[in-house]
């Protein structure tokens, strides 16, 4: 590869996502190569991957059966229209999806992303009430700290203040539940806490606001993830799925990050034996290759709009790249490779070693909290007094200089890497983290 390719020499023209770009472009650090568990960066050297890319590189960089998938596919049919039309491969993959999601999800429409599933999973809520003749249900509720994408309805349901408060007054008729954050009872708990259970109760309160007649879906990630790693509460998810079913009222899981095996299970629904009616996905569903996701619906769901003439279209939402061959492609060969390898529910056979590598890190500066479930750790650090977020961005760069990638969220470091990750690896990761926070950054 050219150094041209490798160091591009102006980098103003790309206004980069989620990033502090004055910063990253005075000091850029640039990914040229990927294998396994390491990316390559642009001046040789390697770097552990602590976060799957973006919580998505489930099974590792370029795996082989994967990119033959694409190469194969993008030779043979590249694009067709999924509008009365169709390929064998998307309803291949539809199969495939259906048999390792809980039972009784049954259908699947296809995405482009995780923010576009939400979208699609809001749409599908409400549209099924007014199906059944119950168009009153039109209040969607989320919950504070909740993260579900960047679109519209995502950022109306969801709950990170820096996402929603530059954007006007967002969606209508949503209101939100509280977060399960209890620092004061339940730091440096392994796997889910003890406490905070009952703050699901607070969804019979929203609902008795605004009753149960008005109100369509509650939405919530089962792990919240990109607000910094919060563990559902013994009995909380299970609480939430009572007081909805015992209204009407569908529920949601977003498992954008939690779904293909991040917490030993194929999803959150089976981890924590808690079904909802609808399921997001995308990330994992391509292992981070094509842009790709998947809502799951149960066959009440589905069955409730195949009705009127059969000429008519059922629902009207859809993309110009729903179920993309190439991205069908790469899904396959991710499900391929997830089957041969086990890695759907290899997160539960390290999961012991994960936590006690994780919490082997309480003792160093500024840790105020761990919080672990599956592949999935936080770290928590006190906040500088007057700069909110630098010193776990802080404990970023560094990282990056010792080799390692991992994720901030304000001052919460995330870690999620690939389900290949062995013993020796996490060993190194925490080993260089340790040595970043042992720095009193």
């Amino acid at each position: 590869m050219s150094n041209r390719l490798n160091t591009p020499n102006d980098l103003r023209a790309f206004w980069m996502p989620f990033t502090a770009n004055r910063q990253f472009k005075k000091e850029p650090r640039l990914f040229v190569g990927a294998k396994d568990m390491h990316y390559t960066t642009h001046d040789g050297r390697q770097v552990l991957d602590g976060t799957a890319g973006l919580w998505c590189v489930n099974a590792g960089h370029c795996r082989p059966k994967i990119t033959e998938a694409i190469r194969e596919q993008a030779g043979e049919l590249d694009y067709a229209p999924a509008f009365q039309l169709g390929h064998p491969k998307a309803f291949e993959l539809a199969n495939r999806l259906v048999d390792i999601a809980p039972e009784g999800m049954n259908h699947v429409l296809y995405t482009n992303s995780g923010s576009e599933s939400v979208e699609t999973a809001l749409k599908v809520a409400l549209a099924y009430h007014r199906a059944k003749g119950d168009g009153s249900r039109f209040r969607l509720v989320g919950r504070e700290r909740g993260y579900h994408g960047v679109n519209f309805g995502g950022i109306s349901v969801g709950g990170i203040v820096s996402n929603r408060k530059m954007f006007g007054t967002l969606l209508t008729g949503v209101d939100h539940m509280p977060h399960t954050h209890f620092p004061d009872k339940n730091a440096f708990s392994r796997g889910e806490p003890e406490h905070g259970g009952d703050i699901a109760s607070e969804l019979q309160r929203i609902i008795t606001l605004h009753d149960a007649s008005t109100i369509a879906a509650v939405i919530v990630e089962p792990v919240a993830g990109s607000t910094g790693v919060l563990i559902p509460p013994k009995g909380y998810l299970q609480k939430l799925r009572e007081i909805c079913t015992q209204h009407g009222i569908l529920l949601i899981f977003d498992e954008v990050i939690t779904g293909f095996g991040r917490l030993g299970a194929p999803f959150a629904a089976q981890y924590f034996d808690v079904k909802p009616d609808i399921i997001t996905t995308a990330k994992g569903l391509t292992n981070g290759v094509i842009p790709m996701g998947a809502v799951f619906v149960t066959s009440e769901i589905h069955d409730a709009f195949m009705n009127g003439p059969e000429h008519m279209i059922e629902f009207f939402h859809g993309y110009t790249y729903s179920g993309n061959p190439i991205a069908c492609a790469a899904a396959l060969g991710t499900l391929d490779t997830y089957r041969e390898e086990g890695l759907l529910t290899r997160a539960a056979e390290l999961a012991s070693y994960w936590e006690d590598g994780l919490h082997s890190l309480k003792d160093c500066p500024n840790v105020i909290d761990i919080r672990n479930v599956g592949l999935i750790g936080a770290v928590e650090l006190a906040s500088i007094p007057g700069e909110p977020t630098k010193r776990a961005f802080n404990a970023f760069l560094k990282a990056y200089e010792k080799g390692l990638l991992i994720r901030t969220t304000g001052d919460i470091i995330a870690l999620s890497p690939p389900l290949i990750i062995e013993k020796h690896h996490i060993d190194e990761l925490f080993g260089k983290l340790r040595e970043v926070l042992q720095n009193n950054i």
